[in-house]
């Protein structure tokens, strides 16, 4: 694949999808699977609902939760998904800010991926 724009949006869609591309499958592997297990987790502990206020109560911490959750690229809608119809009771539970701040971190480790894809592919990383 010699377009590193197809490269960046697919690294950014799906983790991993941008060392799949470049023949980097051991590390697409390891990549996809911790960012993808680490959503999964967030999702089943309550995450996607975190946080629990709106853009004009704190708009900083709003922005860089949205910053971050926009990071998991098709995780982004998937968590949207489950967060327009939260449950009564979610923000009761004890892993529910654990669960915000593990997809925060998943969609932050993949925007490290998207550039790791990148620097391989302008041959700056092996």
């Amino acid at each position: 694949m010699d377009n590193p724009i197809v490269i960046g949006i697919a690294s950014w869609l799906f983790p991993g999808a941008g060392h799949f591309i470049q023949k980097k499958n051991r590390r697409g592997l390891i990549i996809s699977a911790s960012i993808w297990i680490m959503f999964i987790i967030a999702i089943a502990t309550g995450g996607a609902y975190y946080p629990g206020f709106e853009y004009r109560d704190g708009q900083l911490l709003y922005l860089l939760n949205a910053f971050a959750k926009l990071g998991n690229g098709l995780g982004a809608a998937i968590s949207f998904v489950f967060s327009v119809t939260p449950s009564p009771d979610a923000a009761a539970s004890a892993t529910f800010e654990y669960g915000g701040r593990l997809l925060e971190a998943a969609g932050l480790l993949n925007y490290l991926a998207v550039v790791d894809a990148l620097d391989i592919y302008y041959g700056r990383k092996k």
